[in-house]
């Protein structure tokens, strides 16, 4: 019971911030349950607007900052999406509410988290296909996509992901010079392929490691 109310504290202060504008992703967030995405000792604190740690040095983002990507995102039940970054699951989960769990793939580097991802997506009911690899090269076996969205911070939009997207399509990311310190870009692909890129809030994400964005 103690949880639930955290819950609904959180999600009342979303909304006031205007971080959570549509009922479809407040009812995404009210449906998908973030503590059984969180290790057992932070469960307390599974609804507080703050990172949270993961395994392999890794964390979930603020409901904040997940909010405003997924309102960016602007999803919709037939969008076919990939989320690069895996983490624990639960953006997948949630993506899995908003557009339905046969159309989201999410990608993860670490072959510890992508277990951890799998059986936690596996506990909450969501049947979401989970992938180990390299997300700066997107994954071209489920191309093409209407939507990308990354969970962690690259330099730059990696050439892959572009030529994964769907015209029309969208990408969210954080980007920037800095591998903690980035700006949330929002990328929409013209009928030409180019890429029209607006900036966002500030943020700092966990660095995407990979061929196409950060060395490890």
């Amino acid at each position: 019971m103690e949880l639930a109310r955290r819950k609904e504290r959180l999600l009342e202060r979303l909304v006031a911030d205007r971080d959570l504008r549509t009922d479809a992703v407040r009812q995404a967030f009210e449906r998908v349950p973030r503590e059984i995405f969180v290790p057992e000792d932070v469960v307390r604190d599974a609804y507080a607007d703050a990172p949270l740690p993961i395994p392999a040095g890794q964390t979930i983002s603020a409901p904040s900052m997940i909010a405003i990507m997924l309102e960016e995102g602007e999803f919709r039940p037939d969008h076919h999406v990939l989320e690069v970054g895996a983490g624990s699951g639960y953006n997948a989960a949630l993506l899995a509410e908003l557009v339905g769990p046969d159309n989201v793939v999410t990608i993860e580097r670490h072959a510890e988290l992508v277990e951890v991802a799998r059986a936690n997506l596996r506990r909450a009911g969501y049947h979401v296909e989970v992938v180990l690899g390299d997300g700066s090269l997107g994954y071209p076996p489920r191309a093409p996509y209407d939507r990308i969205i990354a969970t962690a911070g690259a330099p730059r939009l990696p050439r892959g992901w572009g030529e994964q997207l769907r015209t029309g399509g969208r990408i969210v990311a954080p980007l920037g010079p800095s591998t903690f310190h980035q700006v949330l870009t929002v990328a929409d692909k013209q009928a030409d392929g180019t890429l029209r890129t607006r900036q966002g809030v500030e943020c700092a994400f966990v660095p995407l490691i990979g061929a196409e964005a950060w060395r490890g």
